[in-house]
């Protein structure tokens, strides 16, 4: 039986600015979550040294 992905919680990538949707292997840490993707983490990290 397939469930629906329905009311999931979701949040914007403050990099690409684009909404991300709460996923399985962020449910420990949701609230520490700030990034869409490895690349966005990646390219936040590399404007901060600028």
């Amino acid at each position: 039986m397939a469930h629906k992905k329905l009311n999931l919680p979701s949040k914007t990538c403050p990099v690409c600015d684009r909404p991300f949707m709460w996923r399985k292997k962020w449910q420990r840490d949701w609230e520490h979550v700030k990034y869409c993707s490895e690349r966005c983490k990646r390219e936040a990290k590399r404007n901060i040294g600028v």
